[in-house]
C-alpha cells in the first residue's frame, strides 16, 4: 500500500511538471509494469475530479484541462506501447534472423537432395569398365557387373549399390565413409583398394583387400579385414573362412583367372561370363567339385584343360557350346 501511494505521488508530480531525474527513471520501469494501466486509470479519475471542484473555472477552462489530461495520459500509454514494440521488434528480428539461417540450411540440404539423380554403369560378356566415381573413386567393374551410384555424395556417407564384382580404389575421407552395398553383404571403408565379388547367381562371394583395412557387415556377423587378407561366404551353407597371404588381388583386370576351392558351379559362370560361352554339364551326372588354381591370360581351352586335368572332368567345345561330363 505504501509503495502504490508513492508511486500515485511521483505520477502526480510528473502531471504537475515537478519531477526530478530519478523520478523520471523510475517512471520508465513503471510504464513497463502491467499494473501501470490501472494506476493510470485512477490518477485521470482524480485530475478530473479535482477540476470539477474548482469553481473558479468556467466550463472552458474545465474542457481544456480535460483535454490536457487527455494528451498527458496517451503520451504515457505512447511510450509504453513504444517500449512493447520495440521489444516484440528486437524478439522477432533475432527469430528471423535464426529462422532465415535455419530454413536457408533447410532449403539447401533440400535443393541438393531435389538434384541429386542415380547412374549406372554396366558390364557385358567378356567386358571391362572403369567408372570414376563423384568423390574420384575409381571402380574397375568385371565382365557382367552393375554398379549404381548417385551424382553427388551429399551425406554423411557415400554409398553405392554393386552386383557382380568390382575393384574399388577408395579415395579417403574419414568424415565421410565409402560403403558398397550387395545382395550379401556390404563393405564399409575409409580409404583403400579391394576387391569384392558378389554375384546373385554365384554360391560363393568374397571380398579381398589390397591395402589398408575394410569392415564386412554380413547379416548375422561382422568382419574386420586388412591387406592381404579375404574372405569368402558360401551363400548356400552360410560358412565363411578367412584367409591371409600374399597374392595379387583382381587378377581378373589383367584376364587372368583364380581359382582357390571354388565350387565347380561357379567356376563355370566365372568361365561364361569371361569367354562369352554357354557351359552345361552332362545329364545324369554329379558335379561337386572344388577348383584350385591360377591362369594367366589363357585360351577358354586352356583353361579347360588344366581343369580337366586336376578334377578328371573331361569337355567338349562346339563353337560357343562347352560339354563338361565324366
Amino acid at each position: 500500500m505504501k509503495d502504490e501511494q508513492q508511486d500515485r505521488l511521483m505520477w502526480r508530480r510528473y502531471v504537475d511538471d515537478l519531477y526530478t531525474k530519478d523520478d523520471a527513471g523510475r517512471l520508465l520501469e513503471e510504464l513497463h509494469s502491467s499494473d501501470s494501466g490501472r494506476l493510470l486509470d485512477d490518477l485521470a479519475a482524480e485530475i478530473w475530479e479535482e477540476t470539477a471542484v474548482l469553481q473558479t473555472y468556467t466550463d472552458l477552462e474545465r474542457e481544456k484541462y480535460k483535454k490536457e489530461a487527455r494528451q498527458l495520459l496517451q503520451r504515457l500509454e505512447h511510450k509504453k506501447r513504444t517500449w512493447i514494440r520495440r521489444v516484440c521488434y528486437a524478439v522477432s528480428g533475432v527469430a528471423a534472423v535464426l529462422c532465415l539461417v535455419w530454413g536457408s540450411m533447410t532449403y539447401l540440404n533440400y535443393i541438393g537432395r531435389q538434384q541429386i539423380s542415380y547412374l549406372e554403369a554396366s558390364t557385358s560378356y567378356g567386358e571391362h569398365k572403369e567408372v570414376v566415381l563423384p568423390d574420384g573413386t575409381v571402380l574397375t567393374l568385371n565382365s557382367c557387373s552393375r554398379v549404381r551410384y548417385p551424382n553427388q555424395f551429399v551425406d554423411n556417407e557415400r554409398r553405392v549399390e554393386l552386383e557382380g564384382e568390382g575393384f574399388f580404389q577408395v579415395s579417403r575421407n574419414e568424415k565421410q565413409p565409402f560403403i558398397i552395398n550387395t545382395r550379401f553383404f556390404d563393405v564399409r571403408v575409409l580409404g583403400t583398394c579391394f576387391n569384392v565379388k558378389s554375384y546373385s547367381s554365384d554360391e560363393t562371394v568374397m571380398v579381398d583387400v589390397e591395402s589398408g583395412k575394410v569392415q564386412v557387415d554380413m547379416p548375422e556377423a561382422m568382419m574386420r579385414l586388412q591387406a592381404n587378407e579375404r574372405v569368402m561366404i558360401n551363400i548356400m551353407s552360410g560358412e565363411y573362412s578367412k584367409h591371409r597371404e600374399e597374392h595379387a588381388v583382381a587378377v581378373w583386370r589383367g584376364g587372368g583367372l583364380r581359382f582357390d576351392a571354388t565350387p565347380i558351379n561357379d567356376v563355370v559362370k566365372e568361365l561364361e561370363r569371361m569367354y562369352n560361352c554357354r557351359i552345361t554339364f552332362a545329364q545324369g551326372q554329379s558335379f561337386d567339385n572344388l577348383i584350385s588354381g591360377e591362369h594367366d591370360n589363357k585360351s577358354l581351352e586352356a583353361v579347360l584343360q588344366s581343369i580337366e586335368y586336376t578334377s578328371g572332368i573331361h569337355y567338349k567345345i562346339s563353337g560357343q557350346e562347352v560339354l563338361l561330363y565324366k
